[in-house]
């Protein structure tokens, strides 16, 4: 069962039962107060309610999924990028066609940042909705830098490049997800929906916290 937390009316703190609160900076939780009157609500409500905090430190979610996509792919990974940009979460990819284009696309128009970890050598290969491209001249050997640059990552449809980075993730100790037949990879979550897989992605960010 998802945990839950609660919302300090007073504050604006986001709480949980074994009295402590989130730092949304350090992204780690601290020995708080109870929270007066809150609200309650679960990880995606959290992410939600600190969107538009600007003392919250940007959380990296990386998307990967092929260049040569299917429209139902190419959908999916539009509706993912939204979802994450109206959270207030930064978008990392390989920052190229297909699928990193369509979820940039998505993410950018919702007001997210959206970064391309690029295999050139030069940055004007990104597509038109990266808003950082970073030129890392390491051809597909940019693979294992997505996969650990983002805290948790997200795998709509498959490829051959696409699994290299799910095998990276998993190496890396990192939640992977499965949208829009993603590779049946053993350690690989399956997601039936975007909303589903943003609820996982939420999920993995809190538990990143207790990390800390």
């Amino acid at each position: 069962m998802e945990e839950s937390f609660s919302i300090c009316a007073r504050t604006g703190g986001v709480h949980r039962g074994d009295g402590r609160a989130l730092d949304p900076w350090d992204w780690a939780w601290r020995p708080a107060a109870p929270p007066e009157a809150g609200t309650a609500c679960d990880s995606v409500g959290v992410l939600s309610h600190l969107a538009g905090e600007a003392g919250r430190r940007s959380l990296p979610v990386g998307v990967i999924g092929p260049r040569e996509a299917t429209e139902a792919q190419l959908g999916t990974a539009e509706a993912l990028g939204r979802r994450l940009g109206e959270l207030g979460l930064v978008v990392v990819c390989g920052g190229k066609g297909g699928v990193m284009e369509a979820v940039c696309r998505g993410a950018r128009g919702a007001g997210g940042l959206t970064v391309g970890i690029l295999p050139d050598a030069g940055w004007r290969g990104a597509n038109a909705h990266v808003a950082l491209p970073l030129a890392t001249g390491l051809s597909e050997a940019r693979n294992a830098v997505i996969a650990r640059a983002a805290l948790v990552l997200v795998a709509v449809g498959g490829s051959y490049g696409t699994m290299t980075e799910i095998a990276y993730g998993l190496h890396f100790g990192r939640r992977v997800i499965g949208l829009a037949a993603a590779p049946e990879l053993p350690g690989l979550k399956p997601a039936g929906s975007v909303e589903a897989a943003v609820a996982r992605v939420a999920e993995a960010l809190l538990a990143e916290a207790e990390l800390s």
